[in-house]
């Protein structure tokens, strides 16, 4: 039997199910999705681990509330009640969404797991129920047009994969069906300070273990190290170590470490990062290349080395986030349709979130980075509690740092710790995406326009006045953003 033919083959339905725009309703398209449909972010990722995050914020305030002259007390967490609340959501749309694919007249949904056997021929094994086609079944395809959009899954390290001792990743721990007692985290990334809030907010003991000196050690280094210092105050926090062994024992398991320490726990959770859905792709049989990660390599328009093949979102992508595999969507959904007028993914200046305790955003050039990279920098930290509206909070640990240009007087980034962080940081996002060649001035992003008093942002345009840069005057008068003056425009 010929392979069927469609107009666009998509493999993946996270962000990649949004390339179905209306270009493509009088077109044949089949979406390929051999897990949950929705893709990561909606099952497994952002939305319900903010909403867990949502429901610790609730436990944390209405501990700390005595603060304020408020008693409180947390009479109980009903976990089923709190994880059936968010999946009770989150399900239901998932399955309209795949509904949708299998029913649409202009869609077919192939629930299974696709792989090349050749540069635009993939084959289905039909893994999942729910579709038209029966399981066990398996079908060839072909396409003028294909996007891998596969995602991503969990890491899991031999040492914890060989044990044999029972652990749960990211995929699986917010469906659990009682909170244990006592939890032990491997890793120190976003996975890892994101669950550790939620579950200690939650009443359960919570250990952290980091093979690195600092948690988010991708974090500007000032901030990273805030950061961990806070963490030490709520988990047992061991880091630099690594795990020699995992076995049964203790409270559940046992983690050695190879400082010679051991951590216990009822449970473990493997939070030690994601790799790309690109080595079980059958691109071997393709000239699609692949980084040495596992990355799909495409070009800044989103194409791979097969005309025609595209790929987007964490499977090729540098930035495992949401909002970046939207964007890059959104141009790979233009470029499947005006080939002779290609846009470009925008990684300039890629914001990123921890919603943690305390919460974290970042976005633009650490300090480290602009140093090497020879800008003359100039760094602010403001912290919440000098402005007023963190007196109303009684805050005396969070932080607003901005990294500018000295000699310039652009701002080149932003590294905030604290509450609200993720929101805070949003006018810099706009700024540096917004601003001329060279960057914005700090001065005149500071004093070109009002901040509500007593807002919680006078922290940032506190922190813009506080950066020791050039004149206001002299910047808009002498800087030469092109360096044609023959001056290096880093300073």
């Amino acid at each position: 039997m010929s392979p069927t033919h469609y107009d666009l083959i998509i493999l993946g339905s996270g962000s990649g199910n949004s390339l179905v725009t209306p270009d493509f309703e009088q077109r044949r398209t089949a979406v390929v999705e051999r897990g949950i449909f929705g893709g990561t972010c909606l099952n497994v990722g952002c939305i319900p681990t903010k909403m867990f995050v949502y429901a610790a914020e609730v436990a944390d305030t209405v501990r700390t509330a005595a603060r304020y002259g408020i008693d409180a007390t947390l009479d109980g967490v009903r976990w089923r009640d709190v994880r059936d609340r968010i999946f009770g959501r989150i399900d239901p749309i998932s399955e309209g969404g795949r509904d949708y694919r299998v029913e649409a007249d202009h869609t077919e949904a192939y629930l299974g797991h696709g792989r090349f056997v050749g540069d635009k021929e993939i084959e289905v094994e039909i893994t999942n129920p729910g579709g038209r086609h029966e399981v066990g079944s398996r079908h060839r395809i072909t396409a003028d047009q294909i996007v891998i959009a596969t995602g991503s899954r969990p890491v899991v390290p031999p040492v914890v994969a060989d044990s044999g001792v029972p652990f749960h990743t990211s995929d699986t721990v917010m469906r659990i069906d009682e909170l244990p007692a006592s939890m032990v985290i491997l890793g120190g990334g976003v996975i890892a300070a994101e669950f550790a809030h939620v579950f200690s907010a939650l009443g359960v003991r919570v250990s952290v273990v980091n093979r690195s000196a600092r948690l988010l050690r991708g974090f500007d280094t000032e901030i990273s190290q805030a950061f961990t210092d806070l963490a030490r105050e709520q988990w047992d926090v061991r880091t630099g170590a690594e795990v020699a062994a995992v076995r049964s024992g203790g409270e559940g398991v046992e983690l050695e470490l190879t400082d010679g320490t051991a951590v216990t726990g009822e449970l473990l959770l493997v939070a030690t990062g994601r790799r790309p859905n690109s080595d079980d792709l059958g691109l071997e049989h393709t000239s699609v290349g692949t980084h040495e990660d596992g990355r799909v390599v495409v070009d800044e328009h989103g194409r791979t080395g097969v005309p025609g093949v595209f790929a987007l979102g964490d499977v090729s992508s540098p930035y495992q986030l949401k909002h970046v595999a939207n964007q890059e969507a959104r141009v790979v959904a233009h470029n499947l349709v005006h080939p002779e007028d290609l846009q470009s993914f925008d990684h300039r200046f890629v914001p990123a979130g921890v919603f943690s305790h305390p919460q974290l955003a970042t976005v633009g050039l650490t300090e480290e980075e602009a140093r090497e990279q020879g800008y003359d920098v100039t760094t602010k930290v403001q912290k919440y509690g000098d402005t007023a509206y963190g007196w109303a909070m009684e805050d005396t640990t969070s932080l607003f740092k901005v990294v500018a240009c000295r000699r310039t007087g652009c701002l080149l980034g932003a590294h905030v710790m604290g509450p609200h962080a993720s929101s805070l940081i949003q006018p810099v996002i706009q700024a540096l995406s917004l601003a001329p060649e060279g960057g914005p001035v700090v001065e005149g992003l500071a004093r070109g326009q009002y901040w509500i008093h007593p807002a919680l942002a006078e922290v940032l345009e506190n922190a813009l006045l506080g950066l020791e840069v050039a004149p206001y005057e002299d910047v808009t008068a002498d800087y030469d953003p092109e360096g044609e003056d023959g001056d290096d425009p880093t300073g």
